[in-house]
């Protein structure tokens, strides 16, 4: 499926670049490029890995509570490019010597510390909040099916926004190419998602 292949292509990119991230934090003219703890670059890092997990954890909820291997597949394949991917961006910050957690609140980065709450757990725009995650372990079937579609689509929309961010004020080059493939790997996966919720009757929260 076509999202699979973009979601697999920013990855190899990815690893194929990751080398080069070595050689732009030693800098070629005799300073140091590694971002700050403050940049957009670190910034993203680190709201993204958390922005991911709880993706990861709905996606393994979800296949424990369907059998439906349309679905099933899907959250397999967003668990295990979004574990990898998270595993990019801390493996980063680990490369630089910056910390994994700030004291500045979620999206300080991108100018937007307080466009979250952080209510019931949602930390940033996108994310599900702790009651709907346990509401999610708490379905089966086609209604664990269509809340989950319904929350991925919810958070990929807030990923999105957070990764328009990096492309836009990152510095480091390997970190904006991933960003723009989580763009387009989640633009054409809420394309199919909104197909599958159109299959089971439901439709994406307004």
């Amino acid at each position: 499926m076509r999202h699979v292949g973009l979601v697999a292509g920013a990855a190899v990119t990815a690893l194929v670049a990751a080398g080069a991230i070595t050689y732009a934090v030693a800098g070629d003219d005799g300073g140091s490029t590694t971002p700050s703890a403050e940049s957009a670059d670190a910034g993203f890092a680190r709201d993204m890995a958390v922005h991911h997990q709880q993706a990861v954890e709905m996606s393994y909820i979800v296949r424990d509570r369907t059998k439906d291997e349309e679905v099933r597949r899907l959250a397999y394949d967003i668990a295990q490019t979004q574990a990898n991917q998270r595993g990019m961006m801390l493996g980063w910050l680990d490369l630089w010597g910056l910390p994994k957690v700030s004291s500045e609140p979620p999206m300080t980065w991108m100018d937007m510390g307080g466009m979250a709450s952080g209510k019931d757990g949602a930390l940033m725009p996108g994310m599900a909040t702790n009651t709907e995650m346990k509401k999610l372990g708490e379905l089966s079937g086609k209604q664990a099916e269509i809340f989950y579609l319904q929350l991925m689509t919810d958070h990929h929309e807030g990923g999105i926004h957070m990764a328009q961010g990096c492309v836009e004020k990152c510095a480091v080059g390997v970190e904006k190419r991933l960003a723009r493939g989580m763009v387009d790997a989640q633009q054409s996966e809420i394309g199919l998602m909104a197909d599958l919720l159109k299959a089971r009757g439901a439709a994406p929260r307004a």
